[in-house]
């Protein structure tokens, strides 16, 4: 070997060199389709077909290696089952896979290679030994960390008692020219995981599962809705209006019409228009977009479940947000009973049905510690705390007073229920009480995952909260933004309905034990690198 031909000691010129090696060998280094290959998952759920075989064609079942003591030596369990059939040598056999994933350990045992091969269903160990694929050991030789391959073999179990496939050919599909995050220290600034989500998911432990039930949980909400006759649309991401909610929008400019728009921050107002049209069980999900803060519950977009069931209220409407979270749960879980009991933080969090349902004025004076009909006394308090009280509406300062003292508290499953009618346009209020909206949010570990109304279908009354701003409320927080073509939708007669909001990105949070948004949105929105 020339001087030239001697690997290098840089990595990446390393990589580049087996690269050409590949190619010398008259392999493609960027692979091409591969057909008939088995989820790794799949493959080690089948290893209870693994036998021990003796020439004569008797066979003889494996240990349970997980009800062995640390001790149990597999080597002489086979010695003793040969000595019971004459002392005829029996061997490991199983049935034949190919596989295909990334190369995550790599260990060079001379004429024997142990390799870690990953896909998205799970890991297994290769045993690659040189007699046993024969021209394919020139690829093993050049193989790297990050490397993608396929091998066809044997399933077997090692002496130590490690699922395996006994490699009998191995397939080169492409290579990695950069090299993985090191194996002790990985990829752990949590902003690159987020940047570079692709060798996040590819090396770090638990993102990929978390983000395949994030999937999972989506599926699981679609499947609820089908089940119970709800259809699925796509509505406008650009709207000439910013309706829908109390949001600061993204705005932009479309060239050919010369006219501003803006992206949408809610589904609502476009999903009641298919109410008015005869499509009475709708709902869309999809990515909604607010310009507003970064924080480890707030993404600039986020996706966004928005239900509407004509002839409901906001009492179905929290039958159908429990059955969306406990079908969620048991989509995500591994166990044939489903454990309502999931892991937050060195906390848990109970979500067994049926969830706590209270009042607004009941947790305020619970956890605010005075009455809330007392303007008064609520404005001392807010004064207290902080906020701002001449000139504003008494119902505005009372709900920054009920975010400060009670939303945080919230910790078990807990649908407020029964808002002050002023703060919610878009809300019949109570037949025995207009004072009060028919409206919910569910709050868990202190975070608003679901807000639902029994929605208000009166044209006129519609068009005068529309135009109504209360005091000492910012433009932004105000859902007093006139849209006309609504209006005249309502017109024509929109059924009587509950409606139904729920943050996906949450919900996940909370199923998947993911302390911050970033961690269940697979690109949050990041600065550009310098």
């Amino acid at each position: 070997m020339s001087q030239d031909d001697a690997p290098s000691t840089d990595p990446l010129v390393a990589r580049r060199q087996k690269l050409a090696a590949i190619a010398e060998l008259g392999i493609d280094p960027w692979g091409s389709r591969l057909d008939d290959h088995t989820p790794i998952g799949d493959v080690r759920s089948r290893a209870g077909e693994i036998r021990y075989a003796f020439p004569d064609g008797t066979e003889v079942d494996l240990p349970d290696f997980s009800a062995q003591d640390d001790d149990f030596n597999f080597r002489k369990w086979k010695a003793d089952r040969n000595a019971e059939q004459d002392n005829a040598r029996g061997e490991v056999v199983g049935p034949k896979f190919r596989v295909a994933g990334r190369v995550v350990l790599h260990r060079n045992k001379g004429k024997l290679h142990f390799i870690d091969l990953r896909d998205m269903t799970g890991d297994i160990q290769l045993m690659v030994g040189q007699k046993q694929v024969g021209d394919s050991w020139a690829v093993v030789e050049n193989l790297d960390l990050g490397d993608l391959i396929a091998v066809d073999g044997s399933l077997v179990v090692t002496n130590t008692g490690e699922l395996s496939i006994a490699a009998e050919k191995v397939h080169f599909l492409t290579k990695s020219l950069e090299p993985p995050p090191e194996k002790h220290h990985g990829l752990t600034d949590p902003e690159m995981r987020q940047r570079m989500r692709y060798v996040d998911l590819a090396y770090n432990d638990g993102v990929m599962q978390r983000f395949l039930n994030r999937s999972k949980i989506v599926q699981s909400v679609r499947n609820t809705l089908a089940d119970q006759r709800f259809v699925e649309v796509e509505g406008p991401t650009l709207h000439s209006i910013a309706g829908g909610a109390a949001a600061r929008p993204f705005t932009t400019h479309h060239n050919a019409l010369d006219i501003d728009l803006f992206m949408r921050i809610a589904l609502e107002l476009h999903l009641k228009r298919l109410m008015v049209g005869g499509i009475e069980r709708v709902y869309e999900l999809g990515r909604v977009y607010r310009n507003e803060g970064i924080s480890p519950k707030h993404n600039p977009e986020f996706t966004m479940l928005e239900v509407y069931q004509a002839y409901g209220d906001y009492r179905s409407m929290m039958d159908l947000t429990e059955s969306i979270i406990v079908n969620a749960i048991k989509a995500v879980s591994t166990d044939e009973k489903p454990n309502y009991e999931l892991p937050w933080g060195e906390e848990s969090i109970d979500f067994t049905p049926p969830f706590a349902r209270k009042t607004y004025d009941e947790l305020f004076e619970q956890h605010a510690g005075v009455d809330p009909s007392n303007e008064g006394a609520v404005a001392d308090l807010a004064r207290k705390i902080g906020f701002d009280v001449d000139g504003r509406h008494p119902d505005v300062v009372k709900n920054e007073v009920f975010e400060e003292k009670v939303e945080d508290a919230l910790m078990v499953p807990t649908f407020v229920i029964d808002y002050p009618a002023s703060i919610c346009p878009l809300t019949k209020r109570k037949a025995d009480n207009p004072q009060v909206a028919e409206r919910f949010e569910l709050f868990i570990r202190g975070m608003e995952v679901a807000n639902a109304y029994t929605e208000l279908n009166d044209p006129d009354l519609q068009e005068e909260l529309f135009k109504n701003q209360l005091a000492g409320l910012s433009e932004e927080d105000s859902m007093a933004k006139m849209d006309d073509d609504f209006i005249r939708a309502l017109r024509h007669g929109m059924p009587p309905a509950g409606g139904l909001g729920i943050g996906i990105d949450r919900l996940v949070m909370l199923l998947t034990n993911s302390q911050t948004i970033r961690d269940v949105i697979l690109f949050p929105l990041l600065r550009p690198e310098k």
